[in-house]
Order: structure tokens, then sequence, then C-alpha cells
């Protein structure tokens, strides 16, 4: 996409019907016909062409512009897609279904309040329709409203009770909020319906504590048979069958299921591993000790974040467990905002080192302003939790330079191999190849040694088998690094009734035990690329 859209709009609205006429005379126009079947197949540069070709000739067919607002999304330009049906609401306000892919792109970029407010307004105008109920369900889950968003999904399931994805995610918020039984309820029903329905399988792999059964076996072999699965459902069920055979102390039938549903995800999701190493480089060369010592006292001075960085599955859902029982802390979830701020620069991180004292200031309020969605008591501290921002770290300290940094570490093979079996819903493309995650291992420890000397003591460190080992003295030291006084509730954090919404929710919520640590050995055979492609990095853990 090279600009958001056709020539703008003219300063008017169309009359009443519009859309329909417009969704009408697509259906004989032969340039729209060709557009709409590039998109069903995605030819997105043929759909594209299409329908740039038609806006020029009628740059006020509100029809296309949602076509070409589709385009946009699919190819993750969200605000260039929001331009266009902005412009088409503009045109013609009573366009639905504009509006209603209008709170979708909302939805997708975090701006969940926003999503809602044009959900509200469709309910309003066609109360029967599931599908705005459901997104709006979905978007009160994003910013922490989960017993309103299951009293939706109740609702929606109450007048169309054969929608399985309805179930699955209805079984998601159940379990965010600690039920499980129902959430493995809801699970059950989505798979009764759809029996192919790879990710509901999947989402009861995902509850890490759920042991399938041979009947659950046999029934997962027999879709996974069939030749007209989606690639989707097929890589779901890889998954969950390989978390099945490993359930059966069966390594190499389940890193089987493994390998081929991370194949299957690969193919999907390119990642280069250079892009990374290119990152982190030009991370190492803007933030320097130099950089920081001409900064003092730059930045928004709040204390409020506490960050937990690091790779996934190292840990850090336990350590917001821990730290979210403390009296004076807030758990909140992996907040997008920090990756979304370095986006507004340009040449990042290049740009940062040319901005004022007043411009880190306002950067650092904005995240908070950004977070505040997310606030749901008077604590004075919350956590972010995302991991990925340890690739970040260097702009935290500069826009938010009391912020706390928590660095949560885990034996390379054990956390690599941990996020191989690990299907993430989206993102963390990294993880779907075992010299990938090796790779990427590498570069965090690198960046994260870098900032050891960077900024001495900026980050604290917990190292995941250390506090298996001995947790009283990890605990506390941990919140001593946040500048808290002790509590007793921190080490019985496993008690702290609260929403959890990563793949650890119900792990953290028993006391902490060893087989997490060690149960990659049984795939060690397996393991060679991880290995070579980690390198120095696993001879010398846990140092840097």
């Amino acid at each position: 996409m090279t600009d958001p859209a056709a020539p703008p709009a003219p300063p008017r609205r169309l009359p009443p019907g519009a859309a329909e006429r417009a969704i009408a005379a697509a259906l004989t126009d032969p340039r729209l016909i060709d557009a709409a079947l590039a998109l069903r197949e995605n030819r997105i540069p043929d759909a594209e062409r299409l329908l740039r070709a038609h806006l020029k000739v009628d740059p006020i067919d509100v029809a296309a512009i949602r076509m070409l607002a589709e385009v946009a999304a699919r190819i993750g330009r969200f605000r260039d897609s929001e331009t266009l049906l902005r412009r088409a609401l503009e045109l013609d306000p009573e366009f639905g279904a504009a509006r209603a892919n209008l709170a979708t792109v909302l939805y997708r970029m975090n701006r969940s309040e926003e999503a809602i407010s044009e959900l509200d307004f469709l309910i309003g105008e066609d109360p029967d329709n599931p599908g705005h109920a459901n997104l709006k369900a979905a978007a009160l889950g994003k910013i922490g409203e989960f017993e309103e968003a299951i009293a939706l999904y109740e609702e929606v399931l109450r007048a169309e009770p054969r929608q399985p994805r309805v179930w699955m995610s209805y079984g998601h918020m159940l379990k965010t909020l600690g039920r499980t039984d129902a959430g493995v309820t809801a699970y059950r029903k989505a798979i009764e319906i759809a029996p192919q329905f790879g990710e509901a399988w999947w989402s009861l792999a995902n509850l890490k504590v759920v042991r399938f059964d041979d009947a659950d076996v046999a029934a997962m072999q027999a879709q996974l048979a069939r030749t007209d699965l989606t690639d989707d459902d097929r890589l779901h069920l890889e998954f969950a069958l390989g978390k099945a055979f490993e359930d059966r102390k069966a390594p190499e039938a389940a890193f089987g299921h493994y390998a081929r549903g991370n194949a299957v995800r690969r193919r999907a999701l390119p990642y280069d591993p250079a892009e990374t190493t290119a990152a982190v480089d030009a991370a190492k060369a803007v933030f320097t000790p130099e950089f920081f010592a001409a900064r003092a006292g730059s930045g928004c001075p709040a204390p409020d974040p506490i960050f937990i960085v690091g790779m996934p599955r190292a840990g850090s859902t336990l350590l917001e467990q821990i730290l979210s029982s403390h009296s004076q802390v807030e758990g909140t979830t992996e907040l997008p905002d920090i990756p979304a701020l370095t986006r507004r620069a340009p040449d990042y991180p290049a740009d940062v080192t040319t901005w004022t004292e007043d411009r880190c200031r306002s950067v650092g309020e904005a995240y908070l302003e950004r977070a505040r969605v997310q606030r749901k008591t008077d604590r004075p501290f919350f956590i972010d939790k995302l991991p990925n921002n340890w690739l970040h770290v260097g702009f935290i300290k500069l826009v938010l330079p009391n912020a706390k940094i928590i660095d949560a570490r885990r034996h390379p093979l054990s956390c690599c191999f941990s996020n191989f079996k690990q299907h993430f819903a989206r993102g963390q493309a990294f993880t779907y190849g075992l010299e990938d995650l090796g790779k990427y291992y590498a570069d965090y420890v690198r960046l994260m040694a870098h900032f050891d000397t960077a900024l001495p003591g900026a980050v604290h460190r917990v190292i995941y088998e250390r506090m298996v080992e001995d947790t009283e003295t990890q605990i506390r030291a941990l919140i001593a690094a946040c500048g808290l006084p002790f509590e007793e509730a921190c080490l019985r954090y496993y008690e702290t009734d609260r929403a959890i919404r990563t793949p650890s929710s119900e792990q953290v919520r028993r006391p902490i035990f060893r087989e997490g640590a060690e149960n990659w050995q049984a795939f060690e055979p397996w393991l060679g690329p991880l290995a070579a492609a980690l390198g120095p990095v696993l001879e010398n853990y846990p140092d840097s």
C-alpha cells in the first residue's frame, strides 16, 4: 500500500441507502467482481490494483473503499484500513458493514475502548447480531472487564448455541479467571460441535493440567487423517497431540508432532533472525553509558511500572503472580504499548538520540496514559509483562527512568524447547524453528549483557532454576529489587485470586514445581540444531 486510498472524499454525505446501492452495483461490475475474487484467493496485489483503478473513476464508491480497507488490513496496514473505513462512514454513516470492519480494525490495533464504542452503536442498530456481541466480549476481555465479557458470551450462546468459536472464546475467558473446569466444558462443547476444530483441542492441551485419554488421542488422529483439513486445524492438532504423547512419556512421537506443527506454522509466518540481530546491534550502538549519562534527569519520573522481560516461557507469569500478591502491586497483562511507542520513531532507535527532555518525558507520560485502561485498582505500582520488551530496555529507561525492570531467565534448552512446543496465538514468529530459537535467545542474552554494563543495576535478573531451588530467598530478593517491603503473601502467591491471560495460568495457581525445569531432557536427542545455534550462551549459562 503506497497511500491510504483513492482521491479524498468530497465534503458531503451520500444519500440514504448509498451503501446498499453500491454493494448491489458491485455484483455486476466486472472489475469489482474480479477484485472480490482476488481477495477471496488472497491475491492482494491484484485486488489492490483493481480497486485503485476503480476508485480513480468512482472515488465515492463506498463498497470499493471498504474492499480496499480489507486489502490494507490483510497486509497489516491497519491505520490505512482505519482511514479508508472512516472515509466510507463519512460518506455513508449508515454503512453498517464498514462500521463493523472498523470495530475489528480498532480491536486489532489494541484500541479496545474505541472498538467497543463502535460496537455499541452497531448493537443498538442490530441487537440480534451475535457477531457484534462476540467481538465486544473479546474487546472487553482485552481491557480486563472479564465478568462483563463472560455475560456477553453467555448471552450470545443462549441465542446461538452451535458456535464452536464462541464456545472456545468463552472457555478462554473462564480459564483467565481460574474457572478451569467450566473452561474445559466450554472447550469440549466446541469440539462436540466441530470435531476437526484444532484450536479447541489445542486450547485444552494449553491448559497444561489437562491429560488426554485414549479416546481423545484417537479422535485427534482421526481428524488429522482427513484430506480436507485446513492448515490452521492441522497445526493445532499436531501441537495438541504433541502434548498428549509428551504426557505419555513418548518423546519421539511427541517431538514428531511438535515438529510437524511448527513446520506448518513456519511456512505461514516467515521470520528472519538477521533482523533481530540487526535490532540488537542498533540498540547497543545507541543506548551506551555515554548516552544515558548525557540524559540524566530526562523522561517521566513516575515509578509506577514494573516491566518483566525476557524470553516467553521463562517464568514471567510466575514472577507476575508473586509480585501481584503484594498489596502495592497490580498485575495487568502483556501490554503492547512500549513497542507501539517505539514505532512512532521512523528510524528507531537512532531517532531517540535527537529527542529533547520534554519529548522523553511526554513519551513516558503517553505510556502511562495508554496503560491506564488496564488499571483496575488504586495500587501504586503495576506490571507490564510483555516478554519482548527486552529489546526496548534502553527505550524504557530513557522515557521512564524510575521504572523497575525484571529479567526472567530460564535454562536455554529448557526455555527454547518450551517455546517450540507452544503454539502462540499471534506474534513470536521466532519460536517455530529450533535454529531460530537459539539465535533469538543468544541475541536476547547479548543485549541484556550490554545493559548490565551500560546501566549497572538497572535490571534485576531472576534465574528460574534458582527460584525452584531456593524459592523464598529469590522471592525476597525480587521484592527488594522492586523497592517494596516484604509481605508474606508473596510466598503464598498461588493463593492469590486474579485474572491470568497467559499459557501458564493454571501452573502459577499451584506451588512451584521442579518438573518444568527438567522435562526438556527427554527431548535432548532432537535438540542438536538448537544447541548449535545457542553456542557459548548454552555453555556459560546462567552467566551472561
